[in-house]
């Protein structure tokens, strides 16, 4: 059997994805410049794609006129041979909610602490980290192989806020939440501001009642973090802009130190 044949009866068996490792054990009588070479006729034929440093997935027909393969398509698998926790975040997420006035390029991936060791030639993932993941916060859906792992609304939500800086700053964090907040239930941030700070939730709630008006949920969510009883110090919105001295006071104890307009959607 060549490692074209072994490929296809994966395929046919549904088995989409496979790494070198498994390659080596199907083919222990090959050698290393062998299998080299075979990957990469198959890769110049648009075959496989290398999606991670010894990672491959096989190009279904959908997929074959475009050369590359959605990371939707075979995220789960991935992270499974990397052996992290994940889940689609950020902008991603947003738009698997319809919040997809800002779509992003790029799939935002958000997995823990440390970092993933430079994955190469994938310019279709963006790696984002946090200490740990919040697995009671994380939703699954089919895709077209396995599941595919996603931030709940209301992670999604405080994520975007936390990470602002990454996703191309509050203005188009304010955008995206103009769409989102209807799908979050504020009443699940009890559960969400376990792996956030009381900053970022600060900011959403200034987000939501000084540009988005969304008094309700700005109230509701009020209610959840001041129970806690503490005096709040001034922050800034945007620690990246200076403080703006004109900026009016609000109970959030936030400065709004950076000009939002929703843009039309």
């Amino acid at each position: 059997m060549t490692i074209d044949e072994w490929i296809h009866q994966r395929e046919i068996r549904g088995y989409m994805t496979f790494s070198v490792l498994e390659l080596r054990q199907a083919f222990p009588a090959n050698s290393e410049k062998g299998m080299k070479t075979a990957l990469r006729r198959l890769s110049s034929k648009g075959r496989i794609q290398s999606v991670y440093r010894g990672f491959y997935v096989v190009i279904p027909i959908q997929y074959q006129l475009q050369g590359i393969v959605p990371p939707n398509y075979y995220i789960d698998e991935l992270m499974a041979y990397v052996g992290k926790p994940y889940y689609i975040g950020l902008l991603s997420a947003a738009a698997m909610y319809g919040a997809a006035h800002q779509r992003p390029m790029l799939t935002q991936v958000m997995t823990a602490e440390p970092r993933i060791k430079a994955s190469g030639k994938n310019p279709l993932l963006e790696w984002h980290y946090r200490q740990n993941i919040p697995e009671n916060l994380i939703l699954t859906k089919n895709g077209e192989i396995g599941v595919v792992r996603y931030s709940s609304a209301e992670l999604t939500a405080v994520d975007l806020v936390q990470f602002a800086g990454h996703v191309g700053g509050y203005q188009r964090v304010a955008t995206v939440l103009a769409e989102l907040t209807e799908t979050v239930d504020i009443s699940k941030m009890r559960d969400v501001q376990d792996y956030t700070t009381k900053s970022t939730l600060r900011r959403l709630g200034c987000l939501l009642e000084c540009v988005l008006e969304e008094q309700k949920k700005s109230d509701e969510l009020y209610d959840i973090i001041r129970g806690q009883g503490r005096e709040w110090n001034t922050i800034l919105l945007s620690n990246a802009h200076p403080l703006n001295n004109d900026a009016q006071s609000n109970r959030w104890q936030v400065n709004m130190n950076v000009e939002i307009e929703i843009d039309e959607i």
